[in-house]
Parts: structure tokens; sequence; C-alpha cells
């Protein structure tokens, strides 16, 4: 069982999600590289909301591979190219993940390996 920590003496994340997070002892770990915007036939949506889904959808293919869900992921970091985007981002975590027992960062960026892509996710998780 994953516990979360938000120690009373720091402010409340900004988000739902926790300041640290316990994973336990001899869990299994899966490290995921950063997923982009970008369908199985390469195609890159421009609406940023789609490009997080694709992300997202990607992050649960890896993990269903692992035989994981999101409901195992103790650490997610996103990339946005534009502060305008952290709430999007932000929408499409919430319909993946149910409990923010997670830590999470969530970084601006200049941008990606190509020009289209505005988000891109990352995620640990251990079972």
């Amino acid at each position: 069982m994953r516990i979360p920590i938000n120690p009373p003496e720091i402010a409340p994340p900004l988000a739902p999600y926790s300041h640290g997070v316990v994973a336990p002892v001899g869990s299994r770990m899966l490290f995921a590289s950063g997923q982009l915007g970008a369908s199985l036939n390469g195609e890159i949506p421009e609406d940023v909301e789609a490009q997080a889904v694709l992300c997202f959808e990607n992050i649960k293919a890896i993990l269903a591979n692992a035989g994981m869900s999101f409901d195992d992921v103790v650490r997610f970091t996103g990339f946005v190219t534009d502060r305008a985007y952290f709430p999007i981002y932000g929408a499409v975590r919430a319909r993946y993940v149910a409990k923010p027992i997670f830590a999470s960062t969530l970084v601006i960026v200049s941008g990606f390996t190509l020009p289209q892509f505005k988000v891109e996710v990352e995620v640990t998780a251990m079972k």
C-alpha cells in the first residue's frame, strides 16, 4: 500500500497530488520514458488536450504491458510548452487517476523534439 506524505509544516499541494509517497518494500518498479502526444500511425494532433490524452493512453499501455495500472503510479512528471496548458494537463490526468497518492512535478519547457508537441508525460510505478 502506498502512503501519501503531506507534512503539516509545509503548504498543501497546489493540485491533486501528494508531496511524497512511500511505496511498499519489495515492490517491482517501472520507469516509463516520457510519452509525447503522437498516435500509433505518427499523427500529432494540434490540440493540447488530444495530445495529453495520447500521452496518458501510451502510458496506460506501458503500464498494462508491465501488469500495472495507474493505481500503481507513484510519480508523474509532466512537461508543457505553455503555462496555459497546466489546467488542461491536470484535467486529463484526473480522468486516468482516481486517488492523488502520487508525487508530481510539472515543468514548463521551451519545446520538444518536434515543434508540434505541446506536452510530455513520464511516470514511475511500483507494484
